[in-house]
């Protein structure tokens, strides 16, 4: 009886990978660019970020792309610590680059995230108040732009949120290079959540 279980486990895993796209590249061509990596918290501080979208490292729902809705899937994370002042959100593709550069490809961002906020709605409709969209790879001021993965393997999304001891400047959120500078040596905890995204034929 055993035996068979197993075999049909086996079969079973064959066909839902058979089924689906074929897992992400190793290793990822931008994974050490990342935000998370090079703008690290002091002591490694950490918050712990999650979305009610998707559990870390699974798939990303086809809602939250831009094959369909594009509706962002919504954001938690824990409170930094007490000289907080703002936070940062940056969604990167760590399987693709921005072109002419080193850095993964450039989803989203949005900054001076009020210190008391510690969750963003599904779909919020609203900034909180102060709060700005960043650039990604469309331009500066853009708002969620979610997954829309070429053909070929999943790629790697990461949902990284930073907890800075300042507010920056709008001249910050002019380019990615810009706000990155801005944010040396004021991130003081980060934490990231990360989903799969894959290809969907049109």
């Amino acid at each position: 009886m055993n035996n068979v279980l197993t075999a049909f486990a086996t079969i079973l895993v064959i066909a839902v990978t058979a089924c689906g796209a074929p897992p992400p590249n190793e290793p990822p061509v931008a994974a050490e660019t990342r935000a998370f990596v090079t703008l690290p918290a002091p002591g490694g501080a950490r918050l712990e970020v999650s979305t009610p979208a998707f559990a870390n490292g699974t798939d990303i729902p086809i809602e939250n792309t831009q094959y369909t809705e594009n509706r962002f899937p919504g954001l938690a994370w824990s409170a930094g610590p007490a000289a907080t002042q703002s936070y940062v959100i940056i969604l990167e593709d760590i399987d693709a680059r921005m072109k002419g550069t080193s850095n993964p490809f450039l989803h989203w961002t949005m900054g001076n995230i009020p210190s008391a906020v510690t969750r963003l709605e599904p779909a919020f409709a609203t900034l909180p108040e102060g709060s700005v969209y960043g650039p990604n790879y469309r331009g500066t001021s853009q708002p969620y732009a979610g997954p829309r993965t070429p053909k070929g393997p999943k790629h790697r999304y990461h949902f990284q949120v930073f907890a800075l001891d300042s507010l920056l400047s709008l001249e910050a959120f002019a380019s990615y290079d810009a706000l990155k500078e801005a944010m040396k040596s004021h991130v003081i905890a980060s934490g990231e959540v990360m989903g799969l995204g894959r290809f969907m034929k049109p």
